[in-house]
């Protein structure tokens, strides 16, 4: 009997870091229906990871799935090799926590983004690399005029995280520089959409449709006039898409990637639509202002647009809907399991 020869590897090998998190995850699905070889990656530290990890595992043509910590030299190195893209999720992304635990924050960005850019150099196969940054690393913004914010806006980190942040910013930025790595930034604004589990510390969107959907207060820190340009989860995912296909010139910028003028919103505008569509008030427990938040932010899209002709397709209106039929949906199949478990 003669054995039968083994599947031949796929052209594209992407491994995505952080793959449980609510982007890792549909990252992780776009390219796996895109026909690319899949490793995932997490530690599983965060709140939802467990099941989304599961949810990939199910997936038709399901990914390799690795738990580790981008901490861990050797485990990045390992996974990253033979792979032909990296996607750096990973993180802690919260400037609350970065404040209570400003090592541990510094370990996971800045040393985490480090090692998976040394590990991408020392493949040998210089791989696409795209790192996910933040509005933080243009600081508070204090006194910048309401207008969108585009790359050329000086770098001014506040908070631990945002240090953090920042620096893995411009280690990737100097990686492709220096070592020819075709490597991307995007620093991104606020990003929504089903699968979403947010917090007070964040993932504000969805935090905000998932208390209001349960007829809870909602904490407002600030006066909670605060501007952000929102955008919706397969916009993201377009963008993420199109920095690959056009990578050797979009290699070593840094893009801002949101929502636009189109979808900035405040966050009592958010409220206001959520009480629309709930036909009830939500009660506001106000809160002092937090350190290093920006009274205003809405990206400048241009760079990026002019580069692959990419915009922001599903409006802010839009995509709350989707998001609250998400959880709409999540609440009856919980419930429904409820009274099956008490039957």
């Amino acid at each position: 009997m003669i054995a039968s020869e083994p599947p031949p590897r796929r052209t594209r090998r992407a491994v995505v870091f952080g793959a449980a998190g609510f982007i890792g995850a549909h990252l992780c699905r776009w390219l796996l229906n895109a026909g690319v070889e899949v490793t995932a990656v997490d530690n599983l530290s965060r709140q939802g990871a467990e099941s989304r990890w599961a949810a990939l595992a199910v997936h038709p043509e399901p990914p390799w799935r690795l738990r580790g910590d981008v901490r861990d030299f050797a485990f990045v190195r390992a996974a990253v090799e033979g792979q032909t893209e990296i996607y750096h999720l990973a993180a802690q992304v919260a400037v609350t926590r970065s404040l209570a635990d400003p090592r541990a924050d510094f370990e996971v960005n800045a040393l985490g983004t480090f090692n998976v850019l040394e590990a991408a150099r020392l493949s040998g196969l210089r791989p696409f690399v795209l790192v996910t940054s933040t509005n933080k690393v243009y600081g508070d913004l204090a006194g910048h005029p309401h207008r969108p914010v585009s790359e050329a806006q000086c770098l001014d980190f506040h908070s631990p995280y945002g240090c953090s942040k920042g620096a893995a910013d411009q280690y990737t930025l100097d990686y492709a520089r220096v070592y020819g790595l075709p490597a991307v930034v995007f620093r991104m604004s606020c990003i929504y959409g089903p699968g979403q589990l947010g917090s007070e510390d964040q993932g504000w969107v969805a935090h905000f449709a998932a208390q209001a959907l349960a007829g809870q207060p909602i904490h407002i820190y600030g006066d909670g006039e605060q501007q952000r340009d929102l955008l919706y989860i397969d916009d993201l995912m377009a963008a993420m898409r199109l920095a690959w296909s056009r990578r050797q010139a979009a290699a070593g910028q840094a893009f801002n990637i949101g929502g636009g003028e189109a979808n900035r919103r405040s966050l009592r505008q958010v409220v206001a639509a959520l009480e629309r569509r709930y036909g009830r008030p939500i009660e506001l427990r106000p809160g002092p202002r937090r350190q290093g938040d920006q009274a205003f932010y809405c990206s400048d899209c241009t760079r990026f647009q002019a580069l692959t002709g990419w915009r922001p397709r599903i409006s802010a209106d839009a995509g709350l809907e989707r998001l609250c039929t998400w959880l709409e949906a999540r609440d009856r199949e919980a419930r429904l399991a409820q009274r099956q478990r008490a039957a």
